[in-house]
């Protein structure tokens, strides 16, 4: 599993005490205008085998492997096959009324396509688990409740997408969960981009898979692998192939010469202190407690492109739901509507987004900033709960990963985090294995 930065002592320090039917919107004459969900983006209930949240009352999602350490929430939905730490799920429900939903997983190929397996053959139950471990939200202005389920084990090692549902199988939320073997051993390593001034801007992984172990009948053809930045998955690298393939080691290396392993590196995200709507905290520069829900407003930021690199710790774009007064943000945390400003002399030339865990790293309508020309300002409301939170500032291009340099430039000193996964199917086997997966921390600041 990858290594984590010091998050607890980073947290801590900041702080003045410790850390039914979905389809209907029960509370949306509760939200202001600004705060009223596109209806596209929730009215198309069609499964999704990708992170995504249908109903729009469903909120801060989070997906982790319960290690029952402080930073556990930073650990991705990523398991070896024997899963002595489960994969955990928690949601909020917004509304005074709880609601019945079931979890069942899904299981899928290397393409996240359902696969062709039985229940059965994957689980040793019945793919149906109804979620009975929710509590109400405590002494909270917007009313909630919070939902919290452990994933079953499960038989083989691959794809799998944890999908909530409520009554009539209406999908309420999906999350892609990793469960791995390490049959073959992998190697990931920094490397330095073959170029001019890419060297300064981008990361590059380079990787090799030792397969001594396993009997592979074509492995150049047949073994697939995926290369993530900060375990997402929408700039994730897909169909590399390998650029030596060495039989008498059993070995397949993989280095290339034209960026196809390699990310803009970015900048350290942005953050802001939620933890207290008593007091402001960092990144805040207005605070309102007597509305309802409360208002934050963001101080108001300036592109990065342009400037020298600044070093500081953060959390790779997640976020962690805390109450600082009263601790246990799963119940304690309330939701406030916060406000971010861009100032921009001039408008980018494309729509620009907020993006991070907080937006499912998904262009949503409800994270889209509107421009204002004569104040030279993108704004956008969004309903947040209480926590520490990352984000950066992206423009989206059609068709094409969304630009995040624009207003925050790329150093290569940036910390991130990179991890490779490495699928095989076995031949007579309708089963596309997750036989390896590595991590590796490049500019780490643990030392």
């Amino acid at each position: 599993m990858p290594r984590l930065l010091p998050l607890a002592a980073l947290l801590l320090a900041t702080a003045c005490v410790p850390l039914g039917t979905p389809i209907t919107d029960p509370n949306a004459a509760r939200r202001p205008a600004s705060q009223q969900p596109a209806p596209g983006y929730y009215a198309d209930k069609t499964i999704r085998y990708e992170d995504y949240v249908y109903n729009p009352d469903v909120r801060s999602v989070q997906c982790y492997v319960a290690t029952g350490q402080p930073t556990e929430v930073f650990q991705p939905p990523v398991v070896p096959l024997s899963q002595g730490q489960p994969v955990t799920l928690e949601f909020d429900l917004l509304g005074s009324t709880s609601q019945r939903f079931t979890a069942k997983l899904v299981h899928c190929d290397a393409n996240w396509q359902p696969s062709v397996l039985t229940d059965m053959q994957f689980l040793s139950e019945i793919n149906e688990f109804l979620i009975t471990d929710y509590r109400t939200g405590v002494g909270t202005k917007v009313p909630f409740y919070h939902y919290r389920l452990q994933m079953p084990r499960v038989k083989l090692s691959g794809n799998y997408l944890l999908l909530v549902q409520s009554q009539g199988g209406v999908p309420v939320l999906s999350r892609r969960v990793l469960v791995y073997e390490n049959q073959v051993e992998v190697s990931l390593r920094q490397g330095i981009p073959v170029a001019g001034a890419e060297r300064y801007t981008m990361q590059q992984v380079d990787f090799a898979i030792n397969y001594g172990g396993l009997n592979l009948v074509n492995p150049a053809q047949e073994v697939k692998v995926m290369l993530r930045q900060n375990f997402r998955w929408d700039n994730a690298k897909y169909n590399l192939r390998p650029t030596f393939v060495r039989d008498a080691d059993r070995r397949l290396e993989y280095q290339y010469f034209n960026f196809e392993n390699a990310f803009a590196a970015g900048n350290e995200f942005r953050f802001f202190d939620l933890r207290s709507l008593r007091v402001m905290g960092a990144g805040m520069a207005q605070l309102d407690p007597n509305t309802s829900p409360r208002s934050v407003a963001l101080t108001p930021e300036t592109t990065r492109n342009g400037q020298a690199y600044s070093q500081y710790d953060d959390i790779n774009g997640q976020r962690v739901f805390e109450n600082r007064e009263y601790g246990n943000g799963a119940t304690n945390g309330d939701y406030a509507n916060v406000t971010f400003q861009l100032r921009a002399e001039q408008q980018a030339p494309g729509p620009v987004y907020i993006l991070g865990a907080l937006t499912d790293w998904k262009l949503k309508d409800e994270f889209r900033m509107s421009y204002d020309p004569e104040t030279q300002q993108y704004s956008a409301q969004v309903l947040l709960k209480q926590g520490y939170y990352n984000y950066t500032y992206v423009v989206a291009k059609p068709g094409a990963v969304p630009d995040g340099v624009y207003f925050e430039g790329s150093h290569q000193e940036t910390e991130n985090q990179y991890d490779l996964l490495v699928y095989y199917r076995p031949p007579g086997t309708r089963a596309d294995l997750l036989i390896g997966y590595q991590a590796i921390d490049i500019n780490s600041r643990q030392r």
